[in-house]
């Protein structure tokens, strides 16, 4: 299986390139040139196995210059009990949400707290191996922009890993007092942590001008070095998003909720938009999915847009207490433009175009029509974000984070609107911990402590639930990096960080 660029066509890839390139030269993002499709009997047989059997059909399929022993190396050492705290590290609760049992499908049980462990525990393996099939004697330089979890997930699973080098940059007002703690201790020779004056956008376009910057491109090569990306622009971390989907349709059709073959709905609390493509994707291959329900918060840009088919970033930028999803411009809206248009790198890079030099782009009547056909968006606010907590909390006794919340009242306002009713898989993508302040607000009166630690064992002494032992450890840990700066010091950040300025 080869890829290319959503920009343009002509540039083809192995499974390997695209992976350790990260973006393609023109600064679009890499596709599969065809989806493998699993008919029902397929998937009933990936309904026998447990996580990691699923994990390796998958990407093997994907993977085709990988074998067949690579990726079983990879997924066991990824997907350890010791990693996610048993040998299931997706697994579900069954939660009332709007008058439906829905499935709260948990993918924050691995070591950094959020969903973003599922991809970026096996993303260095992939990376590593790949870097070896196309350019061996490289060094990888991994750049990540992060509205929070990512910088630290990417950070854990990169640490020390030989052959690499990552530096992640973070808005510096943009995540939370415990995101910033796990970045900012973070262990490791060759890591880097650097936070910018600006948002998560900014950061995100930042990454993507030093990655295609000729100049700082030949830099690299001089000293054997090339870069490459874990954010979820590089197809190695949203190939393992496709898993989780379908291991949780096989989890419902195993525990009696569904049967083989029955349509169930996802409901995804969306900022990049690999989340939910990941689960479009897996529809795409044969999961019997109806409707993806597209979460926002406050800065909604993805329910206009769903609804008018217009994206327009040039509007206010709102700091929520769901941070990760504090994003303007959501990268892999990109390849499902691609996909809605049969694969048009022409029109979708025309769109792209226009988005950053006008901020704004409509799609045509025909994408908006296949658009709206299979997603719906909604928004919640942080005032609604936090009753859903306690609602939640009160009525099912189910602590729940900010975005997991977001998703909760979006998919609740869905069922109120359509009366649709179909078994929904809710993505919940981080412990409520690692956003104590708001959830605690959300559900206790107190008093909140002015130490993020003391707010922590408070959240546990109130709702009677354990803190994830990754997040206690960290309370004596020590912080190594403080670092700030500007914007358009970036470059200049990287390359010193690397020693080759």
């Amino acid at each position: 299986m080869n890829y290319n660029s959503t920009r343009d066509k002509n540039k083809v890839v192995t499974a390997a390139q695209a992976i350790a390139q990260g973006i393609s030269d023109e600064g679009g993002l890499f596709v599969p040139q065809e989806l493998p499709f699993y008919s029902l009997e397929q998937i009933g047989e990936l309904c026998k196995g447990d996580y990691k059997a699923r994990a390796k059909k998958i990407m093997g399929d994907f993977l085709t210059d990988f074998t067949a022993d690579e990726i079983s190396e990879s997924v066991d050492a990824a997907y350890a009990s010791e990693k996610f705290g048993s040998d299931d590290p997706a697994p579900i609760s069954y939660v009332d949400i709007g008058g439906v049992q829905s499935a709260v499908l948990e993918l924050w049980h691995g070591p950094t707290c959020a969903f973003k462990d599922m991809a970026l525990q096996i993303l260095p393996h992939l990376l590593t191996k790949s870097v070896k099939k196309t350019c061996a004697d490289k060094q990888a330089v991994i750049l990540v922009a992060t509205s929070g979890d990512t910088g630290k997930a990417a950070l854990e699973g990169f640490c020390d890993v030989e052959g690499t080098k990552i530096m992640v940059f973070y808005p510096v007002d943009g995540v939370s007092p415990m995101q910033k703690r796990q970045m900012a201790t973070q262990k490791g020779s060759n890591v880097s942590v650097m936070a910018i004056r600006g948002n998560f956008d900014d950061a995100q376009t930042g990454v993507k001008k030093i990655f295609t910057d000729p100049e700082i491109k030949e830099k690299l090569a001089e000293n054997d070095m090339l870069f490459s990306s874990a954010n979820s622009i590089n197809w190695g971390r949203l190939l393992p998003q496709i898993v989780y989907y379908f291991s949780a349709y096989c989890e419902l059709v195993n525990d009696g909720k569904i049967q083989l073959g029955e349509k169930i709905n996802v409901a995804v609390p969306t900022g990049n938009f690999g989340n939910i493509l990941a689960s479009y994707y897996a529809m795409k291959m044969g999961l019997p999915v109806g409707k993806f329900i597209c979460a926002s918060n406050s800065n909604n840009v993805l329910t206009d847009f769903i609804s008018t088919g217009t994206y327009d970033r040039k509007r206010h930028f709102y700091t929520t207490i769901s941070p990760s999803m504090d994003i303007l411009v959501s990268s892999n809206l990109e390849r499902l433009l691609y996909d809605l248009t049969d694969g048009n790198a022409q029109k979708v890079a025309g769109w792209m175009k226009e988005l950053g030099e006008n901020g704004s782009y409509t799609v045509d009547d025909a994408t908006k029509a296949k658009l709206t056909a299979l997603f719906t968006g909604g928004c919640c606010d942080d005032e609604m974000t936090k009753k859903t907590i306690s609602t939640i909390y009160t009525q099912e006794n189910y602590l729940c984070d900010t975005h997991t919340a977001v998703a909760f009242d979006v998919y609740a306002q869905y069922v109120k609107n359509t009366g649709d009713k179909t078994t929904t898989v809710i993505a919940s993508t981080a412990s409520p911990y690692k956003f104590s302040a708001a959830v605690l607000s959300s559900v206790s009166a107190d008093k909140l402590p002015d130490d993020e630690y003391d707010t922590v064992e408070l959240l546990s002494s109130k709702t009677g639930t354990e803190i994830p032992a990754p997040l206690a450890a960290l309370k004596n840990a020590e912080v190594r990096f403080t670092a700030e700066c500007e914007v358009d010091e970036m470059p200049k950040s990287v390359l010193e960080g690397l020693g080759i300025c």
